[in-house]
């Protein structure tokens, strides 16, 4: 196992120093907590990420949960891993004082379990899940719900599930056909089964309190006839015990990856005795569950981009310890007398290892970047801020998932390329890395359903008053670049491949206003990869511009190389990432469609 999975300095420098943690606090919400305090708690994390997640990281890759009399047998650090969670304030950190909570900003939390998910990202997502399935209730259900439900959840007693997913569905959520039978006692009669139910039952819970989006007999077709149903695994009698509410784990999923972080299969109603209480209003199920979906997003890249930090920092080790081959000389080539180098010396190796920073860096800034503007609305004190801030927050969320996944992806995999044939085998972390970031492009909608999301939904937004609004926040860094003299050309070209942006589409946007929405999202994943590189690009050069005033600093708070470190990799971004936008754009607004089915069948 490496040394170090997480570089706790940056973290902390993305979290405090470029996004500005300390501004939130001046809010009323977070008026009780300091920069101190919150220093602490995340220290506190990592010191039990140290002991009681990193530790099992492999193992439970190694013993993964499975399906055994009913249940889901997972591994028992699940048990410690929720039950601490909700006494250091992980599950509530977010709430209100009034729901059990401590009003933590959701930067800091979001911190936190950033170390947690690069200690071992088997096991953050079963408080999470909890966490985002309390959260609906407390915002949409009724004080019976919330009273009955959600202390048990937040203290990490009993999880919590988003049920949506279905077999014959999958992402199509207007083609669930989960049903929902109203009764005369005040709940509904559930009948369906949903698949993909990420922490969806295990030995360690004494309960499990899902999220159901169901369709209520005689509701309109479509995502407009979903309505959302707290569906106990067990239900509370009178006298407060617990009894079986019809709800049975069919199945777990073996997966590929992540495989101490169950999937499970389950089924409601096959007794015709599991009941469901309606949350909020009927048929606007799935507005609500966008509330968790949002959220569940951010998790999503969060997460991702832990791994490929973790990924870099097992890659980095081994490059600084390896010793093989020699520098090539100035006459081009090697002496066989001299001591074998390190391979960090050799510059394909160190390409690799500054793909990899570059990645899983810029992730982390784009996640707290998303975390800040969650925070900024929540506490918003003018109409204006705050739907400056939720267009900002909706513009980047489809890239917030997508691009630490998939560039993520292939930042581990370069990883395990550092590591040569011993990346390929269990000896080493990086090939289950590898094998669990995998499924974070599938998470929360594939990249396809985000890319459709950002090019169909975000950019026309409010006549595209989203993508406006993220453009001024880029040229605010352009123009601080742009008054540097090392960094003015890498403001200019993140300038032009602003205005190239517009150009595409220029390109693209006849083709929505002629009604021709196949075409113009035919090509949606590159349209998100080309703005990705753009907002990472702005990111890194933001980085740059605070480093470089930092150097100049005679208090300054990190070493000199630290912040040297920064500018050097943003420098290999622009090198080597942003030219990718200029064959991305090309393909963009090429006149030749080859992906939409015309008469013929082509694909054979």
């Amino acid at each position: 196992m490496p040394k170090k999975y997480v570089d706790l300095e940056t973290l902390k420098y993305i979290l405090y120093d470029i996004h500005r943690l300390e501004d939130l606090l001046t809010r009323e919400r977070f008026q009780d907590h300091d920069l101190e305090s919150l220093d602490l708690f995340i220290e506190s994390i990592k010191e039990f990420s140290d002991r009681e997640l990193y530790p099992y990281f492999q193992e439970m890759d190694e013993t993964p949960a499975y399906h055994k009399d009913g249940t889901v047998i997972v591994h028992e650090q699940v048990k410690t891993v929720m039950l601490k969670s909700g006494e250091m304030g992980i599950i509530a950190g977010a709430f209100n004082y009034e729901d059990g909570g401590l009003q933590i900003p959701f930067s800091a939390l979001q911190a936190a379990v950033y170390i947690m998910d690069a200690a071992n990202n088997h096991l953050p997502g079963y408080p999470s899940l909890t966490q985002g399935s309390a959260e609906l209730i407390v915002e949409f259900g009724s004080d019976s719900l919330k009273e009955k439900y959600v202390p048990n959840m937040l203290s990490g007693v009993w999880g919590g599930t988003m049920c949506l997913t279905e077999p014959q569905a999958g992402s199509s959520l207007s083609d669930i056909v989960t049903k929902a039978t109203p009764t005369n006692e005040g709940y509904y009669k559930i009948l369906g089964q949903k698949i993909f139910i990420s922490g969806g039952d295990h030995q360690y819970a004494d309960n499990f309190v899902h999220l159901v989006l169901a369709r209520i007999e005689g509701a309109p077709k479509g995502t407009k006839g979903i309505s959302l149903f707290v569906v106990p695994k067990k239900r509370i009698k009178e006298d407060g015990t617990l009894e079986y509410n019809d709800v049975m784990t069919v199945a777990d999923f073996q997966k590929m990856g992540q495989r101490g972080y169950c999937t499970t299969h389950l089924g409601f109603g096959d007794t015709d005795d599991c009941r469901g209480w309606l949350v909020g209003e009927m048929h606007k199920g799935l507005n609500q569950m966008f509330l968790m979906m949002n959220g569940a997003r951010i998790a999503v890249g969060r997460g991702a981009s832990a791994i490929a930090m973790a990924a870099y920092r097992a890659s980095l080790q081994y490059a600084n310890e390896r010793p093989q081959g020699r520098k090539l000389t100035a006459d081009g080539k090697k002496n066989p007398t001299e001591k074998q180098s390190l391979i960090i010396e050799h510059p394909d190796v160190r390409r690799m290892l500054l793909l990899q920073k570059s990645i899983a860096e810029g992730s982390l800034s784009l996640v707290f970047l998303a975390s800040k503007y969650h925070d900024i609305i929540s506490t918003a004190t003018s109409k204006e801020e705050k739907e400056k801030y939720n267009l900002l927050l909706e513009m980047i969320i489809p890239i917030v998932k997508t691009f630490p996944s998939e560039a993520g992806a292939e930042s581990v995999d370069n990883g395990l390329q550092v590591l040569g044939g011993y990346g390929f085998c269990t000896d080493f972390t990086l090939q289950q890395y590898y094998r669990d970031i995998r499924i974070s492009a599938l998470y929360e909608g594939t990249t396809g359903i985000q890319s459709q999301d950002l090019l169909g939904r975000k950019v026309p937004m409010q006549n595209g008053k989203a993508l406006e609004l993220l453009a001024a926040e880029i040229m605010q860094t352009i123009q601080l670049a742009s008054n540097d003299e090392e960094l003015k050309k890498y403001a200019a070209v993140l300038g032009d491949k602003l205005k190239l942006s517009q150009k595409v589409l220029g390109h693209l946007m006849p083709f929505a206003m002629k009604g021709n929405y196949e075409r113009y999202l035919a090509d949606a994943n590159l349209f998100m990869e080309y703005l990705s590189i753009v907002v990472l690009g702005w990111l890194w050069l933001e980085m740059a511009v605070d480093a470089k005033n930092e150097l100049n600093n005679s208090n300054r708070k990190y070493s000199e190389i630290f912040y040297e470190s920064k500018i050097h990799t943003m420098k290999f971004y622009f090198k080597y990432e942003v030219p990718k936008t200029n064959s991305l754009a090309e393909s963009l607004m090429s006149d030749e469609v080859v992906t939409i089915k015309k008469d013929k069948e082509y694909i054979l």
